[in-house]
């Protein structure tokens, strides 16, 4: 709690321990653990990625966090970074897990076992202090037929969010027929979906063909794979035919959304007679209705966008511990007070992700 408010972290994240895949694979697969220097069968699971990059974000989280580094990310130094940073909530994103499950040529059958080794070590990850530590599991959008057996089994363990990527998965996009059990189960659950993208991943991604530099494929990749992550979602008719489920798009900040929104109105103002199976109002109603977007303090214009489309819909997440995360959520909790309202402020830091999570 900081200064009168609890704070959910909607978007943190675990650093997976290297050994773990070789722990928790199931024995079929123990033999495609990634390697150390993280390959699998020997083909790389990330996308230009050079050894100076690695090398620089090695040393700045080393920096950032030592003791966290010294206790290789465990559950107990997770719990002491959240209650350092007043977090009295934190939902768990995977590091390493978004690119494993992002390699668009593996099998379905290997993603599969990922996925499962995954959510089980998550599982015990949290284990530690379920109640500040909740983990948001991950779906092997490989096997459309793998997909709502997944979504029970982890919510049995009691997870109440999924992540998924934006980017097309064997060219499937988020609105494609086969995943429709997932999303009629999602919403039936009351399951929370997080569209999280990650840089550098092996999946068709916006800049990517393009670009090589980190610098200008991080700038592309979040935002420009969730404007188009949320056209499919609309454009398909997945959040007319799924009234009740809650999406969120999470770590691209939220000034592309007053534009796309307008933009996605405009093409429905003249082009409405051809998508009308799915898409009965305008795109950003439908935002309004069930979407969830999350915010970067640093952002100048979030009153205005705030002003545009309100502040029920906004989330706020320290991507802790990337070398991009905010490195005291408190200090940035502070200097959202300093700018907007009480009211605001608390729903930016509970009510809204408490919402969206389903934890009320």
């Amino acid at each position: 709690m900081l200064k009168g408010y609890q704070i959910i972290d909607a978007d943190c994240h675990v650093l997976e321990p290297k050994d773990m895949w070789q722990q928790y694979l199931e024995p079929a697969f123990k033999s495609h653990a990634p390697t150390p220097d993280l390959k699998v069968a020997g083909e790389r699971i990330f996308d230009k990625l050079s050894a100076e990059l690695e090398h620089q974000t090695a040393k700045q989280v080393t920096r950032d966090h030592p003791m966290s580094v010294l206790n290789c990310f465990d559950s107990e130094s997770q719990v002491r970074v959240m209650k350092q940073m007043g977090v009295d909530v934190s939902f768990l994103y995977p590091t390493m897990g978004m690119w494993l499950l992002a390699v668009d040529t593996m099998t379905p059958q290997l993603a599969g076992a990922f996925t499962r080794a995954y959510n089980n070590w998550l599982r015990d990850f949290c284990s530690y202090d379920p109640q500040i530590l909740k983990g948001v599991g991950a779906i092997n959008l490989h096997a459309p037929e793998e997909m709502v057996p997944e979504l029970h089994r982890i919510a049995e363990f009691g997870c109440q969010a999924v992540v998924l990527r934006p980017n097309p998965v064997k060219g499937r996009l988020l609105s494609d027929p086969s995943y429709e059990r997932f999303w009629t189960e999602c919403e039936r659950l009351g399951i929370a979906v997080s569209i999280h993208e990650g840089t550098h991943c092996r999946l068709p991604t916006t800049g990517a063909d393009r670009f090589h530099t980190r610098f200008a494929m991080h700038a592309c990749s979040h935002p420009m794979e969730q404007m188009m992550a949320m056209l499919a979602l609309i454009e398909g008719g997945v959040l007319e035919r799924h009234p009740k489920l809650r999406v969120g798009f999470l770590e691209a900040g939220c000034g592309w959304l007053p534009y796309w929104l307008w933009r996605l109105d405009e093409e429905y103002k003249n082009l409405a007679w051809e998508v009308a199976n799915n898409v009965k109002i305008k795109p950003s109603e439908y935002f309004r209705r069930q979407c969830f977007i999350s915010i970067e303090p640093e952002e100048p214009y979030l009153e205005q966008i705030i002003e545009y489309i309100g502040s029920d819909n906004l989330l706020f997440g320290s991507d802790y511990p990337h070398v991009d995360h905010d490195v005291d959520m408190s200090e940035k909790a502070v200097a959202l007070q300093e700018r907007l309202s009480k009211k605001t402020v608390q729903k930016l830091l509970w009510d809204n992700p408490a919402r969206f999570y389903g934890l009320e």
